[in-house]
């Protein structure tokens, strides 16, 4: 049976403990702050490091290295040297949000996604969890990290800001959770440039200008970031039907379009906003 410590009794340590026993591997135990870590790597196959990224490298240190086991951490950010002195040094990143133990381990067993490098028993811990394995260029992990924070937590972040806004119209989240789930649909299915839609791709100024008015100062600076990214996409996708890309990526528009039978747009499932 395989064995595994696990350094780092926080959500993502204590998620990966439940999801590796439910899979039949032997977790031997989760030690934290101010335990002992000498001899966590003697008598297990792998010890994995579920520490905030910051102190990966002074864990591994003192750690005192057996060639029988391998030391895993789970960082999408950093590559392997910050586990030396270890020979036998791995990575497991899985590609998805673990706010608390439970969802944590449920999602682990779900088939999602791990980025992997080094020593084999990291892709053999995916394997056990029945997760998908990718790899990426280590010159490249920050950038990797970098999307899946927008691809999380920055919409997370943006969510709070929904709230916020959806509040001072009298309006809770929930309100507005069903288009967010179909927008992110579109994306899955058209990809991002032809799933956008608002008066940001549009070019409708007007719009623009009456929500930044009702807003609150303090939501103006991401307000007009967002706007930003969508006149970008929108350049990014090209002149469409109706509307016309300007050089510096903004769309401008509608404008004239020949005449002809009219058609019904077919729905993607998304609601365009203004």
């Amino acid at each position: 049976m395989l064995s595994v410590l696990v350094v780092g009794p926080g959500r993502a340590g204590r998620s990966m403990a439940a999801a590796l026993a439910a899979r039949g591997v032997h977790v031997r135990g989760l030690l934290g702050r101010g335990d002992d870590l000498r001899d966590a790597a003697h008598g297990v196959d792998a010890v994995v490091v579920a520490t905030p990224d910051g102190v990966i490298a002074e864990v591994s240190a003192a750690i005192e290295p057996d060639p029988a086991a391998a030391v895993v951490h789970l960082s999408g950010s950093l590559g392997l040297d910050v586990l030396a002195p270890h020979q036998r040094a791995g990575s497991l990143h899985p590609l998805v949000p673990l706010p608390d133990p439970e969802t944590g381990r449920r999602r682990l067993l779900s088939g999602v996604p791990f980025t992997v490098a080094g020593d084999p028993v990291a892709a053999d811990l995916v394997r056990r969890l029945g997760g998908r394995t990718r790899r990426v260029d280590p010159a490249r992990l920050a950038a990797y990290h970098a999307a899946a924070c927008i691809a999380s937590n920055h919409l997370v972040a943006l969510l709070g800001q929904v709230e916020r806004v959806a509040a001072s119209a009298g309006l809770g989240l929930d309100a507005f959770l069903d288009l967010a789930r179909a927008a992110l649909d579109d994306v899955a299915a058209l990809g991002p440039a032809a799933a956008l839609t608002g008066p940001a791709a549009r070019g409708d100024d007007g719009t623009l200008a009456r929500h930044r008015a009702a807003l609150d100062p303090g939501e103006l600076d991401a307000y007009d970031a967002m706007a930003d990214l969508a006149r970008r996409l929108a350049g990014e996708a090209g002149a469409a039907p109706g509307r016309v890309a300007s050089a510096d990526g903004r769309v401008r528009g509608p404008v004239a379009v020949a005449a002809g039978p009219a058609r019904v747009p077919v729905s993607s499932g998304a609601v365009p906003c203004g």
